[in-house]
């Protein structure tokens, strides 16, 4: 069973990329009717928000765009960075979506971003602990125990990282809605992105609820 539902969630999550791939490709063939680049709509949307102290990089990865609230940068791919087009107005106003949470406060980012150091200083070794502690169960269920100890804390990461990234993307929305950066057929364009894009973070979350719960029931019935 256990392997029966990693299956069915690394499909969904291939098909959702593959789905999301062919959104943006699509949506990058329409242009922008306010002729902004990605980089120009972050930087008005953090003056129009008060924000003064978050800067604007770009980057050759592709779709490693991201606001890092430690550095307080809101970095952007080259296509994102340059681009004028529907994709690159939604990408771009969804991570400074998040640098407007970090200066007011949000309190899911808050929590998220406290969450960080401790699941990057356990990441590396959650699957060795849990792979150790499935072998040695029957023996002694505390390795496995400590090891659903850590991916129940990264299962919660990925449920906190829900509202963060919805409530970005309406940040996003109403803010290029409200000031005329997008018609309303290119509101529907970003919209139907950021949604698939969420889809994206939503998969994972049950996902990783779904492996959480089997690993939990591996402890629970190790002697039956």
């Amino acid at each position: 069973m256990g392997i029966s539902i990693f299956i069915i969630f690394v499909v969904l999550s291939i098909g959702l990329s593959q789905i999301l791939k062919s959104k943006f490709t699509k949506y990058s063939e329409v242009k922008l009717h306010a002729d902004l680049s990605g980089a120009e709509i972050v930087a008005k949307m953090l003056r129009d928000h008060g924000i003064e102290d978050v800067q604007i990089t770009s980057s050759s990865r592709k779709l490693g765009d991201h606001y890092n609230p430690l550095s307080k940068t809101v970095n952007l791919s080259e296509e994102v960075y340059y681009g004028k087009n529907a994709t690159a107005a939604a990408i771009a106003a969804h991570e400074c979506g998040h640098a407007v949470q970090h200066a007011n406060g949000y309190a899911f980012l808050k929590f998220r971003t406290a969450m960080v150091p401790v699941l990057s200083a356990t990441s590396h070794y959650i699957s060795w602990v849990i792979l150790v502690g499935i072998f040695v169960v029957n023996s002694t269920p505390l390795p496995l125990a400590i090891g659903i100890g850590f991916f129940a804390l990264a299962t919660l990461f990925s449920f906190v990282t829900l509202p963060v990234e919805f409530d970005a993307s309406r940040r996003a929305l109403d803010w290029m809605n409200d000031r005329g950066i997008v018609t309303s057929q290119e509101y529907k364009v970003a919209q139907d992105a950021l949604w698939w894009a969420a889809m994206t973070y939503v998969v994972a979350a049950v996902g990783s609820l779904a492996q959480l719960i089997h690993l939990i029931s591996i402890l629970t019935g190790r002697r039956d």
